[in-house]
């Protein structure tokens, strides 16, 4: 269909800027762009994410902070997955996004990969960490 995009959208609830911040750190070249927050007086908490695009591996992401509280959370139903370029890049990388999160299938060898992990983050966002 001419015309038609899709964007991952992850809608975070008050944590939007954090992760935002968490991400750039954490992946090589990522960027944020176009990131407008909540003023004053608005319908979320000033100083949180109204729209940001943040660009990982060349995948861009739409993130937002959520304005109502709601029940449900991110899912590992969907996740994103990255190929990492070295056994180095895929080490730090599952360090660092592990550290406050949880590994659902820790680092190792699993047959389809000689190096590979599958883990939530301090947010709940899921990410499968592959040795290309």
């Amino acid at each position: 269909m001419a015309g038609l995009t899709t964007t991952p959208f992850i809608m975070f609830q008050g944590e939007g800027r954090q992760a935002l911040d968490f991400y750039a750190a954490t992946f090589p070249g990522a960027t944020v762009e176009g990131l407008a927050l909540y003023g004053p007086g608005e319908q979320s908490p000033e100083g949180t994410v109204k729209s940001a695009i943040l660009t990982v591996g060349g995948q861009r992401l739409r993130v937002f902070d959520s304005p109502p509280v709601h029940a449900f959370t991110f899912t590992p139903a969907i996740s994103f997955f990255i190929d990492c370029e070295s056994e180095t890049q895929l080490r730090d990388l599952a360090a660092a996004l592990g550290e406050g999160g949880g590994f659902m299938m820790p680092l190792g060898n699993y047959g389809f990969s000689q190096l590979f992990c599958w883990l939530a983050d301090r947010f709940g966002v899921s990410w499968q960490l592959n040795l290309a």
